[in-house]
């Protein structure tokens, strides 16, 4: 009887982990679809008398960009003052801290401007798209887009992923800038130095590689933001509640999935 019910368990863990994974897989291959659907789009709209309008693309990027701008410095230049002080603690307990400007700049510009902009953002506009088209789903508005002949993916999924590929790293590029200036506010007199000082040694230790390097994460993260959200808020089922707990579960693996690119990106790239 004990050896049944254990084996009857263990059937049924194998049983939830297969449909897990072939979940997982699904999920992954219809965000797939949506990229090489909307590069569709994008290519051949026009001919296909559906274009992409730029109104729609537009909007979203003043929400997307222009709405983030005020948490983004905030944080930004918080997380800059906190890497300058604990920069500035550690190494002089080794008598290094005049290098505390090169580990300051380059945690800054390759890891975590793009790092934070990502996550703040997926928490922001990435839950918003997947409310959105959790919503219209729920209303069965995106099924009437098709019953129209209009592509749901060239209406709505489209000028979501343009506009966050474009605001995405010039958010990056400015949390670049508040975060390095406020290190600056720190080290400075912590250096007996002063800002022009301290700028002309930010301008001689980044390179034009270094930025790239943080920008080219911030154009894989809005591409993450974006699928996940949509194939978020199209897996919508129940209603508010479904809605509720999709938008959760955007945010949850928007994050993840940016984290563990980012430590794969890094990986790679430091070989």
């Amino acid at each position: 009887m004990a050896g049944g019910l254990g084996v009857d368990k263990l059937t049924k863990m194998l049983d939830r982990l297969g449909r897990w994974a072939v979940a997982g897989v699904a999920e992954f291959g219809f965000g797939a679809a949506l990229v090489g659907e909307s590069v569709f789009w994008l290519a051949m709209g026009r001919k296909r008398r559906q274009p992409v309008r730029l109104g729609p693309v537009v909007a979203q990027a003043m929400e997307i960009g222009i709405g983030a701008l005020p948490i983004v410095t905030v944080l930004s230049g918080t997380i800059g003052i906190m890497l300058a002080i604990q920069g500035v603690y550690s190494l002089k307990l080794f008598g290094a801290e005049s290098r505390v400007t090169l580990g300051v700049a380059m945690s800054t510009v390759r890891e975590f401007a793009p790092l934070i902009t990502g996550i703040l953002v997926a928490g922001r506009s990435g839950s918003a798209l997947a409310a959105r088209l959790g919503t219209m789903r729920i209303n069965q508005e995106i099924d009437a887009l098709t019953v129209m002949g209009v592509s749901p993916v060239r209406f709505l999924v489209v000028p979501a992923l343009v506009a966050m590929m474009v605001m995405l790293p010039c958010l990056t590029l400015w949390a670049d800038l508040v975060g390095l200036f406020t290190a600056g506010l720190y080290i400075a007199p912590q250096l007996g130095s002063t800002m022009g000082a301290y700028v002309n040694e930010v301008t001689s230790l980044v390179q034009m590689n270094d930025m790239l390097h943080g920008l080219a994460k911030s154009v894989i993260f809005s591409v993450l933001i974006t699928i996940v959200g949509v194939v978020n808020g199209a897996s919508v089922s129940g209603g508010a509640e479904g809605v509720g707990h999709m938008t959760t579960r955007s945010v949850v693996h928007a994050i993840s999935a940016i984290v563990i690119t980012d430590m794969i990106f890094v990986f790679m790239v430091t070989r």
